[in-house]
Order: structure tokens, then C-alpha cells, then sequence
């Protein structure tokens, strides 16, 4: 299939020539949190049938954003993982999640599907470095049989799946808490008072948390042309 193009000599419609077919983003997604094998993505991308993944990923390997890798033991199993070309895409999706929050994410619809981890590029999109400043802690979210952990060092902050070596915290929420904080409709405090999510271990890492990660407010699009 020839690969459709804007035939324009300018950066932002290089940059759609190679990413802007559907799918293309939210495999780069996909991948931003690590390595995944066919099957992780197939599981992650429901709608997205098993011919269509195959040229997604044969088209981000030709492209240079992806390569394939073998997982390191006890997997062993053939994987997918980013180039640093693919890498550095990351600020691009990271900013079109944080305009998502804030424009587009509202309310789930019915038959929308939603894995917690995804949570993991929400937690960096909302991630706020000045108020990590100093603060050196591993927080380790299990969200119903997700588990992954975020490495905070002195207002930088690294995400990954599985569970932590050593947390420093642990918090544990459900499905539907983690939904109605992504929404704004809740936050994590208000969701440890109520019960719906809980939090162990270092006082001041515990603290500090709250301070961690800004959800924007959302906003409505369509509210604008009123004015």
C-alpha cells in the first residue's frame, strides 16, 4: 500500500506523513512505557485487528520509531520497543494528553475501553517537577491487577510497569477511582478519605504526594462560542 503523503515541504507535515494514520500514535503510546510483545498490543488496542498491527509496526519499524527486541529473561519472547527517534516523541504525545485532560477527556462513553495502565502517561503528563524538588521516593499503584511504580529524584520522575523493588508508598485505588481522578471529579486525597483508595508506608512520602501531580481542570470547547 503506498503510503499517503501531505506532499508538503514543512516539519509538522513530515512529521504527519510518518505518524498521523490511525493507530500510528497510540502504538507510539503503547510503547513509550516500554517494550511490549504483539500480543500486549493487540490486548491494549482493542478495534485494531491483527493484519492492520502488522503494518503499523512494519511501517514504524521502516520509518526508524521502532525495532524489534527480545524481552530480557525470564520472557525471552520477541517484543517491539522505541528507537530514539520514537522516544522523542514523547513530549509530543505527553502534550497531547495534557490538552486532553483538560479539552477533550470528560465523561467515559458507553462501550470505551480503558486499561490502568495507561495511568502511567497520565501520572507524567500531570507531573509537576518544582513540587518534587528535593524529594527522593519510589511510589509503587496497584490499580485492580496493574501494578507499576513511579522513581521520583529531586523533580524528575521515571515511570515503570511492575511492581518496586523497595517502595516508599504504596497506593491502591480501583478502576472507577482512578477514572474519576483522570475525569477531575475527584482527587487522591478525597478518594483516601472516602475509601475508594488507600496509601501505605513513609509519612513524608506520603505527604508529599498530594503535591506530586496536577490534574487540569477540565474545560469545555463548545462553551467558548457562547462568548
Amino acid at each position: 500500500m503506498e503510503q499517503r503523503t501531505y506532499n508538503q515541504y514543512c516539519a509538522t507535515a513530515r512529521t504527519l506523513d510518518i505518524v498521523g494514520e490511525r493507530w500510528t500514535l497510540l502504538l507510539i503510546r503503547e510503547l513509550l512505557t516500554g517494550p511490549k510483545r504483539f500480543g500486549d498490543l493487540q490486548n491494549s488496542l482493542r478495534g485494531l485487528g491483527t493484519g492492520l498491527l502488522s503494518a503499523r509496526l512494519k511501517h514504524l519499524e521502516r520509518e526508524g520509531l521502532a525495532r524489534k527486541v527480545t524481552l530480557p529473561p525470564p520472557a525471552r519472547t520477541p517484543a517491539y520497543a522505541l528507537t530514539e527517534a520514537g522516544e522523542e516523541l514523547g513530549p509530543a504525545v505527553l502534550a497531547l494528553a495534557r490538552w486532553g485532560l483538560k479539552w477533550a477527556l470528560g465523561d467515559r462513553r458507553e462501550g470505551e475501553t480503558f486499561h490502568p495502565g495507561w495511568a502511567v502517561l497520565g501520572l507524567r503528563t500531570c507531573f509537576v517537577p518544582e513540587a518534587a524538588s528535593g524529594l527522593r521516593a519510589v511510589y509503587e499503584w496497584r490499580i485492580d491487577d496493574e501494578v507499576f511504580h513511579a522513581r521520583v529524584d529531586d523533580g524528575t520522575l521515571e515511570m515503570s510497569h511492575g511492581p518496586a523493588q523497595h517502595p516508599d508508598a504504596t497506593i491502591t485505588t480501583s478502576e472507577d477511582a482512578l477514572l474519576a481522578i483522570a475525569a477531575g471529579r475527584a482527587s487522591l486525597t478525597t478518594a483516601i478519605e472516602n475509601g475508594t483508595a488507600s496509601a501505605s508506608g513513609d509519612g513524608e512520602a506520603l505527604r508529599r504526594l498530594s503535591t506530586l501531580f496536577r490534574v487540569p481542570s477540565p474545560k469545555s470547547r463548545t462553551a467558548q462560542l457562547t462568548h
